[in-house]
Formats: C-alpha cells, sequence, structure tokens
C-alpha cells in the first residue's frame, strides 16, 4: 500500500462560544498518497474547508480548539509544529487555494509584489528573475497580458482574474500538496476546463497530490481519483470516484448527485411592459502614459451593449472572466460611468447626480459575487440585511426586526444567527445574507452577479427555486450573470454571451442551448454538458 504524504487522523475541531466549545467536525480521517487527487465535498457548513485551514493552522488562535488528532505530513504532525517551521511548509512545501481571493490578496500591493513576495521567501530569488517567473505563472493560469496585469491592484482586475492569480501564487513554488477549496468558483466553464487540466499536467509533472474542495459534482467527476463525502462535520462516505457516483452508499451522497440544476424559467405573463432599456452602452477605461500622463488609448470594458429587459423577466450574461459582463451590470446601476442611454420604467438614469438617483436605490438591488468582500465585518447580520431599510424606510427596531427575521427565513437562514457576523458563517451562508439584503427592500430589480457560484448544488437549488418563487409572486426582473449556464438554463428567459467587451450571440435561452450560432457560444455549451 502507498504511503500517504499527507494524513489527517481522527480530528476533531471546535470554536469558543458563549455557550462553550461548539464542536465544528468529528473524528475527520483522511489520506492523500503521491499524485493522487482527493475530493471533499458537501454543503456549505460542513466542515470542508475547516478541516483544509486546520492543516497548516490557520483557523483563528483564540477561538479554536484541536480537541482530538493528528495531521502527519512527513515525519511531523503539523498541529504540534512551531510557528517557524509552518511559515516554511506553508506556500512552499503545501500550497493552498483559498476561496475567496478579494480577502486573500492585500489590496494595497499590486499582483506582481504579492507573487515575487512568496518567492523571495522560500527560493531566494532576486527581483527581476522573481518577476520573470511571475508573469511565466500568470501566463500558465490563463490571464490575458501578464505584463500588464502584474502592474495592476486586486481591485483592477476581475473576480476570475483575482481566482487565477490565487492559484498562481499557490502553484508558483511547486508544493508537493496542493490544498484547493474551490479553485475554480469564480471562473467562466471554458477558463475552468483550462485550469483543471492544467492542475492535472502538473500534478502529473510533479507528483503533486490535491485535496480538492468543491461543491460542483462535476468537477470532482473530472478530476478526483476518490471522493470523501462530509456532512454535519463528519465524514460520511468515502471511496473511488467511479464507485461513490454510480453507487453511493448513503442518503446524503445521493441527494448531492442529484440536484444539479432542474426546470425551466419561470413563465412571463402575456401583458408584460419594459422595465429596463439599455442602448448602445460603452464603458471603456482610459490609460494614461508620459510625464503629463496624457490619454494614450482605452480599455474596451464593454462595446455597443443593447437589451430590453421586462417586467417578471430574467436575462442572462455569460463569457468569459474579463469579458465585461459585471461591468455592464455596474453601469446600468450607475456605480461606473459610461456613455449610451439607461432607462428604467421611461426615465433616462444617465446624468442623474447622487441625490437624484436615491430615490431608485432602493428599487434597483444587487448581489455581488464575493460575499465576505461585500459585507461589513464589522456589523452583524442583522445590521447588513436591515441597513438599506433603515436608510429607505421609517420604521421602528421592532418592525425592521420582524422583517430581519422573515426574510432570513426566506433564504434558509436561522433568524437567530442575525447575531453572528461574516466571520462566523460560512461560505454559503454569508451569500444568502447577500441575498436577503437586497431581498427585504422589496425592488422590481436585482443584479445577481455570481450569486450561487460559493454554493453547494443543494443549497444552489434552494436558491433558484426561492429567486423563481420570488420573481412569480412580485414579477421581479433579474440581470443573471454567470458562469454555470446549467443554472442560466434554468432562471432566465433570454441570454447574452459576452466576449472582450462585446456581445458575440443573444437570443431566447433555449434557443441559444440547442442551436448556438457563434463558435465561441457552441464551445461554452459544450463544455457545459461535460
Amino acid at each position: 500500500m502507498e504511503k500517504s504524504v499527507l494524513s489527517i487522523d481522527k480530528l476533531s475541531i471546535g470554536f469558543e462560544s458563549k455557550n462553550g466549545i461548539e464542536p465544528i467536525t468529528r473524528n475527520v480521517s483522511l489520506s492523500l498518497n503521491k499524485g493522487e487527487t482527493l475530493a471533499l465535498v458537501g454543503e456549505s457548513g460542513s466542515g470542508k474547508s475547516v478541516t483544509a485551514n486546520a492543516i497548516l493552522k490557520l483557523l483563528p488562535k483564540h477561538s479554536t480548539k484541536y480537541l482530538t488528532g493528528t495531521v502527519t505530513f512527513g515525519k511531523s504532525n503539523l498541529l504540534n509544529c512551531s510557528e517557524r517551521k509552518l511559515r516554511g511548509i506553508r506556500g512552499s512545501r503545501i500550497g493552498m487555494i483559498f476561496q475567496e481571493p478579494m480577502v486573500s490578496l492585500n489590496p494595497l500591493h499590486k499582483i506582481g509584489k504579492q507573487l515575487t513576495e512568496t518567492l523571495a521567501v522560500h527560493q531566494g530569488l532576486r527581483k527581476r528573475q522573481a518577476e520573470e517567473v511571475a508573469i511565466s505563472w500568470l501566463g500558465k493560469v490563463g490571464i490575458r497580458f501578464p505584463e500588464q496585469k502584474i502592474l495592476a491592484y486586486p481591485h483592477e482586475l476581475s473576480g476570475g482574474e483575482r481566482q487565477r492569480v490565487m492559484i498562481a501564487m499557490a502553484l508558483i513554488n511547486e508544493p508537493e500538496v496542493l490544498i484547493a477549496d474551490e479553485p475554480t468558483t469564480a471562473l467562466d466553464v471554458s477558463v475552468q476546463a483550462q485550469i483543471l487540466e492544467l492542475l492535472k499536467n502538473l500534478q502529473k509533472e510533479l507528483g503533486m497530490a490535491m485535496l480538492f474542495i468543491t461543491h460542483d459534482l462535476s468537477i470532482v467527476r473530472s478530476i478526483a481519483d476518490r471522493v470523501a463525502v462530509m456532512l454535519d462535520g463528519s465524514i460520511i462516505e468515502t471511496g473511488p470516484c467511479c464507485e461513490v457516483f454510480s453507487s453511493p452508499k448513503h442518503e446524503y451522497t445521493k441527494t448531492l448527485i442529484s440536484s444539479d440544476p432542474k426546470g425551466r424559467p419561470v413563465p412571463v405573463s402575456g401583458s408584460t411592459s419594459p422595465l429596463l432599456s439599455i442602448k448602445d452602452l460603452k464603458v471603456w477605461f482610459p490609460i494614461k502614459s508620459g510625464i503629463f500622463k496624457r490619454i494614450s488609448s482605452h480599455i474596451k470594458a464593454v462595446t455597443d451593449m443593447n437589451f430590453t429587459l421586462e417586467v417578471g423577466q430574467a436575462i442572462g450574461i455569460v463569457g468569459e472572466s474579463g469579458s465585461g459582463k459585471s461591468t455592464t451590470g455596474l453601469a446600468l446601476l450607475r456605480l461606473l460611468n459610461s456613455e449610451g442611454s439607461v432607462s428604467f420604467l421611461g426615465k433616462e438614469l444617465q446624468g442623474l447626480n447622487r441625490r437624484a438617483m436615491l430615490p431608485y436605490r432602493s428599487q434597483l438591488q444587487v448581489v455581488f459575487q464575493d460575499p465576505f468582500s461585500a459585507l461589513n465585518p464589522r456589523m452583524s447580520v442583522a445590521d447588513v440585511i436591515g441597513e438599506g431599510v433603515r436608510v429607505h424606510e421609517k420604521l421602528s427596531e421592532s418592525e425592521i426586526d420582524i422583517k430581519i427575521c422573515t426574510v432570513m427565513n426566506d433564504v434558509g437562514l436561522v433568524p437567530e444567527m442575525r447575531f453572528r457576523y461574516p466571520n462566523e458563517l460560512s461560505g454559503g451562508q454569508r451569500q444568502r445574507v447577500a441575498i436577503a439584503r437586497a431581498l427585504i427592500l422589496n425592488p422590481q430589480f436585482i443584479l445577481l452577479d455570481e450569486p450561487t457560484s460559493s454554493l453547494d448544488r443543494t443549497v444552489q437549488a434552494q436558491v433558484l427555486e426561492l429567486l423563481k418563487k420570488l420573481q412569480k409572486q412580485y414579477d421581479l426582473s433579474y440581470l443573471f450573470i454567470s458562469h454555470d449556464l446549467s443554472v442560466v438554463r434554468s432562471l432566465c428567459h433570454y441570454t447574452i454571451v459576452m466576449k472582450d467587451g462585446r456581445v458575440v450571440e443573444q437570443g431566447e435561452t433555449e434557443a441559444i442551448f440547442s442551436a448556438p450560432k457563434d463558435k465561441y457560444t457552441q464551445q461554452l455549451v459544450a463544455l457545459s454538458c461535460l
């Protein structure tokens, strides 16, 4: 039997709370062999990320209790290692890709500095040599114009680009073990396929072992050798990937496998009327150069975008990261400067100042892609959800609390959680808080920017059903930005495909899926069916 390169044995972890120590994982045992990929799957809050972070002792020191068990790497129990020894292992011998790149990347430093820093620490490379390696790795993970992007700050990159930077940062020192916590969450299907292929090739080349945490079972099928299923902090089933998928033993595993997005969009009533009309929308960012910083060129983020969103309709926008999807959404909400016409219920929004836009803000809501960076870490869940109500409605605190509890129930959160803070929630729970914050104002339009990307399939299905229910009940209209075409097909009546800032194809969703005309659309649809 092959010796494990990393072994977790009967690991139990608890977090300190007002009521004592709350158990999070219970007797978790996993082994990882050289060159093997082990997928760890389960619902948000099941303990997957806690288990992964425990390997390198990245959990909060003041509140985490390692109750039982060991984490063996080489000859060392990592739970007993000194901080100095762990620093030598982290990022060098064990790399990690975190779930939320905007939180993990330093917003004050350029991408290049953050990549070269780890090369200087672990390999002792000089600045120029390290920069060459960093540019090479940015190219390997599919970032266009790496020589330019190495000079960018994290906020200047798209969500997918930030995730790819995290992948490059984790692999740049060619570790023996890679812990990948939802590494393809923010990526569209075409780039996702490239990244998975890259990871498999590097794994084969380096003999690298990989612990792959994901909620997307289609990825598990394509990349994993073995799979472990987690529920309520315990491993309930483990085995070779083909066996678990073909004949799952546990009822929960069967539920996970059968929980892909289903159904079709909510029927739109016959008497529809335009809610939002976009004509010739253009968002170009100037590039300044020279001593006098004159505009020398432009980044053409969005060019000539046109569509009309009807009351009760859902339009999906799909395309590569950096194609202009999120920029389009932010522009129509007047959160980015743009040219062209943005009309809401016949009223032109372009040119309105901040005060004039305020009455429309409650009707035009947004759920962002990265829930952790979108939620104020110093505010409780109740404060986050109720913030908009306090601005737009004159209600007593007891009335606000009732609304908060109601909307939390609607999105599948226990109202007692309203006293917690974002860092005390799982990724899926944080996303549901973000959705509740948008829903509480009863808007007519919601921009959904990858709202289900961080959710496991079972919760994703619940959220999609919730969105459909609310859409039917209140004639809500959605602009749904996603890289998951199966989700778009389930929710959206109309689909727009973008590439390099332009629309390459648009039409009724079923027509796009059944007979795509553009080669790029054909590629996306083919990859989504794998």
